[in-house]
């Protein structure tokens, strides 16, 4: 069993780094059905007919990888370091395995990954879909993910991440090591349902080149015992630019500290984090960061935050400028619905309660850049699920 320490934190040693195999799946339409609801519910479609390439990885298990569009290599990354031998150039370069105890585990213990590239030019014409999923009971999933898009292509990545109900504790340790090129997309879009006792660790490291466009959009509204991720982004090219898009609700049990870092380290780099964050009784912290290192960047942060029951709402926008004629700007508001918004709805013919959960859901309703139909509705669904949860 684990134990936190005063810190909060627990030690990977105490989880199981083995888990029994799980076979290949060719068709995903053979996926066991309890797979497949805990697969749809983080934005992995069984029918991959709408998705240029799927990777499913099942406690130490490939379960299913493969891309149906020519120039998107989707392999896993025991196999990409295999065939290419310039891969270790990206393996660990700008995140030290002696980070911190949990980037040692990844390091000491790996396990598996996804190597995703789209070749230079190439544009994805669906997003491509991966699956990070924990079954086995105590299990620490370690992972290593690269993301290469190379000059001038797109790519949508959707990441979803989950649980199996029957697992009640387990951690997840994720290494993600992302590169944009010049001129180059990548839009990458994180939907996670973890679980009430699963502790999740990601960490992330992004390089922009010149021109290049990263987007990260990240969705937690259901409840995870841990969460602590704090990616950071370098813009190195000039006229690139990051955009960060965090959807949080924390019900009761939920400890959420999440942000995100962008450094402007280029003529006109820009960045944006926006963070919407609900507390139904857990606890979150909303950090963000932007560094501005050479004159002409333009940074801003916005993150607003309800607290609808007990709970902590900790927003921590920092603006940090190392030259001259930078523009950069935060906002920062937390508390709780304004009683004359409610009475406004009231007086419209909206009891109480639906003038609350009207609120909630415009206030949940971020408009997230470049997710396809099938996710947004099924956003929509949870939003309105989590609506009912609050209420």
């Amino acid at each position: 069993m684990y134990k936190l320490d005063s810190n909060g934190e627990v030690n990977p040693k105490d989880f199981s780094t083995e888990a029994e195999s799980h076979d290949y799946i060719e068709d995903l339409a053979q996926i066991d059905g309890s797979d497949t609801a805990e697969f749809e519910n983080v934005g992995v479609e069984t029918d991959d007919s709408n998705r240029s390439a799927t990777f499913i990885l099942k406690d130490l298990s490939v379960v299913h990888c493969k891309s149906k569009q020519e120039g998107i290599e989707v392999l896993k990354i025991t196999e990409a370091m295999d065939k290419y031998d310039w891969l270790k150039d990206y393996m660990w370069k700008d995140i030290s395995p002696e980070k911190d105890i949990y980037t040692q585990q990844a390091s000491e213990s790996p396990g598996e990954g996804f190597f995703i590239r789209a070749e230079k030019g190439v544009v994805s014409k669906r997003p491509v879909q991966t699956c990070l999923h924990i079954s086995k009971e105590g299990f620490a999933q370690n992972v290593h993910n690269i993301v290469i898009v190379e000059e001038g292509a797109e790519l949508h990545v959707i990441a979803g991440c989950s649980t199996a109900r029957h697992a009640e504790r387990g951690l997840h340790i994720g290494v993600s090591e992302f590169y944009v090129k010049k001129g180059a997309t990548l839009k990458y879009t994180m939907v996670h349902d973890w679980g009430e006792k699963i502790f999740v660790r990601p960490r992330t490291v992004t390089h922009v080149d010149e021109g290049g466009v990263y987007i990260s959009n990240y969705i937690s509204m259901k409840p995870v015992g841990s969460l602590q991720m704090n990616p950071i982004t370098y813009l190195d090219g000039k006229d690139s630019i990051a955009r960060f898009n965090s959807v949080l609700v924390a019900a009761g049990g939920t400890d959420m500290d999440t942000g995100s870092v962008v450094v402007l380290g280029a003529e006109n780099a820009r960045a944006e984090i926006i963070s919407r964050a609900i507390t139904t009784g857990g606890n979150i912290i909303a950090r963000g960061s932007i560094i501005g290192n050479v004159p002409g960047v333009r940074g801003h942060l916005e993150c607003k935050g309800l607290i609808l029951n007990d709970g902590l709402l900790h927003a921590i926008p920092e603006l940090e400028a190392h030259a001259p004629n930078v523009e950069m700007s935060h906002e920062a508001a937390v508390g709780k619905i304004d009683q004359r918004e409610i009475e406004y709805l009231m007086a419209r013919g909206l009891d109480e309660d639906e003038a609350i959960s009207t609120i909630v859901r415009g206030f949940l309703n971020v408009d997230i850049e470049g997710l396809p139909p099938s996710l947004v509705r099924k956003l929509d669904r949870v939003i309105a699920d989590t609506q009912d949860d609050m209420m």
